[in-house]
């Protein structure tokens, strides 16, 4: 359902990224998801598919607006602040 004055954006798929704790000393994976999340778009859809200490999967909705590059370059960028520190994307 579509709220009066917003157009409908179809999903057109999504994308899984996954991100490893490379600094056993950084945060777990429980506290640094939260922390990944409020990093990214509010206007997107991602939902956790797995969290763990070491290792999270997010699934991130794609559609015309939000591309593969889009997400993977929001990701890299959360990585990048110092919260996230020890933390990096699975290759």
């Amino acid at each position: 359902m579509t709220r009066p004055g917003r157009e409908a954006v179809h999903a057109v798929g999504h994308v899984d990224m996954v991100t490893v704790r490379r600094d056993s000393t950084a945060p777990t994976g429980e506290t640094t998801v939260v922390r990944l999340l409020s990093l990214l778009p509010a206007h997107w859809t991602c939902n956790p598919c797995s969290v763990g200490p070491d290792r999270i999967a997010l699934r991130i909705a794609l559609n015309p607006a939000v591309d593969r590059q889009a997400v993977r370059r929001a990701v890299s960028s959360a990585l990048a602040d110092r919260a996230l520190e020890g933390w990096a994307e699975e290759r």
